[in-house]
Formats: C-alpha cells, sequence, structure tokens
C-alpha cells in the first residue's frame, strides 16, 4: 500500500464524508432535499432486474478517474463519453464514483451521467446518512452503494427503507462472512462482496469464492474487485455470481468501451 494512503483508508474516508456533509446541511435543510427527491423516479427495478439476467455477463461499468490503490487512472477522464461507451458496449449499469478526496468525484459526474444515458446509474460514494442519499436521488442516481463496514445496523437498516421508499436500489457490499451475515438479516436484495479490503486495500479475489455459498438464492450477488478478464468473470458466474462490478480493468484501457465488450461478449 502506498505511504500517502492512510492506515484505515475507510475510517478517514468516512470521517471526511461526515465533516463535509455537515457542511453542506448548512446550505439546504434535509427537508428541502427530501422534497426534492419524492419528485424522481428512480429506475431502482431496472437496476435489480439486469443484475438478474442469467443469459448475459451482467457489468456494473465504472467511472472514476483515480483510486487510492492505483492512483490516477486516466489524465482525460470524461464520464459522459464513458458512460455512453459502456452503454453502447453493453454495460447492465453505470457506477460513477462522486467521492472527492481519494477518487476525484463529484456529484456533478453523477448528475451529467445520469443525464446522458438510459440504463441504471449507481452512485458509488461512502453514504452514512439519508442527507447524502436524498443528494444521491436528485442529482440522478437509481442505485447507491451501502458499506455495511460503514454502517452499523440500525442506519443500514434506516437506509435500506429510505431507499425502497425512494424508488431506488441499493448495492450493500460486504467484505466477509460477518458482514454478509449482517446484510442478509437487513433484508438486502442486492449483495456485492468485494475483494478488496477497504482498509488494507488488499485484494483477496478467494473473499468472492468463499462467501458465495453463504448468499441465498433468493439474493442478487454481485462480485467487485480483482477481476481482470472474462475467465475469471465466468469462474464467478458459475459459482452463482449475477453482477460484476469492473472498474480499473475498464479504466486502465486505451479503450474501455472496447475493453468492457470483451467481458460480455459470446455469452449465453
Amino acid at each position: 500500500m502506498s505511504s500517502s494512503v492512510p492506515s484505515d483508508l475507510l475510517a478517514t474516508i468516512i470521517s471526511g464524508t461526515r465533516k463535509s456533509k455537515s457542511a453542506r446541511e448548512g446550505q439546504h435543510s434535509i427537508e428541502e432535499l427530501e422534497s426534492l427527491a419524492g419528485s424522481r423516479s428512480p429506475k431502482g427495478q431496472m437496476f435489480w432486474e439486469r443484475l438478474s439476467r442469467t443469459k448475459t455477463i451482467n457489468v456494473i461499468a465504472e467511472c472514476k478517474r483515480r483510486s487510492p490503490s492505483k492512483g490516477l487512472l486516466t489524465t482525460n477522464y470524461d464520464p459522459i463519453g464513458l458512460a455512453t461507451e459502456y452503454e453502447n458496449h453493453g454495460a447492465a449499469a453505470v457506477s460513477v464514483l462522486t467521492e472527492p478526496t481519494f477518487f476525484d468525484g463529484s456529484i456533478e459526474h453523477l448528475r451529467a451521467v445520469s443525464e446522458s444515458v438510459d440504463i441504471p446509474v449507481l452512485c458509488k460514494d461512502f453514504i452514512v446518512s439519508e442527507y447524502q442519499l436524498f443528494e444521491a436521488c436528485i442529482a440522478g442516481a437509481d442505485a447507491v452503494l451501502l458499506i455495511v463496514a460503514a454502517l452499523d445496523q440500525q442506519m443500514l437498516l434506516q437506509l435500506l427503507r429510505r431507499v425502497e421508499l425512494l424508488g431506488m436500489a441499493a448495492l450493500v457490499e460486504v467484505h466477509d462472512l460477518g458482514e454478509l451475515e449482517r446484510a442478509i438479516r437487513a433484508e438486502a436484495s442486492i449483495v456485492g462482496v468485494n475483494n478488496r479490503n477497504l482498509r488494507t486495500l488488499e485484494v483477496v479475489v478467494e473473499t468472492s469464492e468463499s462467501l458465495i455459498k453463504h448468499v441465498p438464492n433468493t439474493i442478487v450477488s454481485v462480485a467487485e474487485s480483482g477481476l481482470g478478464d472474462q475467465a475469471s468473470v465466468l469462474a464467478l458466474r458459475d459459482i452463482g455470481y449475477k453482477g460484476f462490478l469492473i472498474g480499473e480493468a475498464l479504466m486502465s484501457s486505451a479503450s474501455p468501451g472496447l475493453a468492457l465488450s470483451e467481458f460480455v461478449q459470446g455469452t449465453t
């Protein structure tokens, strides 16, 4: 891990997220945001349906400029162009990083992408409050990432219920069996198994292989991180995964859309 990355990245990002949220709350009340969010009709059901397909490789293709593990991924970051390319090359959905400090993300990137594609858009951030859910919804998110390790059980339940009321979907991310059990108790309908430890950034692909045995068939399972080629994706699909969140393998390519097509082509 780079010396510039904190020893506990997740805790550092969550701390920064809470501070920036508090600052924004002085500009817009949660009641104001709730009212604006209530006027949208997110494609949460479509997100679930596209990840549930059985005859395709269902990739959530990621738009991100930087990652803490790899550093700068592209110098000419164009979220709209990327998302459009992903849509044209068979993505089930698009994920947009909005965390600013470690990923160079922005809520404006999410807004721009949501206005440019017809497939569902996932807001990928470190969400710890309903305020952030409303912000994501207003900016055009159809789905949001909820990281179990960043939330106590009461807040996880609260956010899941709010997501449902807003018409969005939630990709509930877990890293170990304890977190998976919490997601199941919270009645998550889509669970993402992240092979990357968010505290240390270590990637252990076997995480996906070991946890899938404990995921009920009623839950749509998504494998995340460390997926470098179609063979690795097919192997995980064979053991039960329905969706695949792929970022760095696409962003590091000279042509992310063509790289995506190599993951999804020729499958039945």
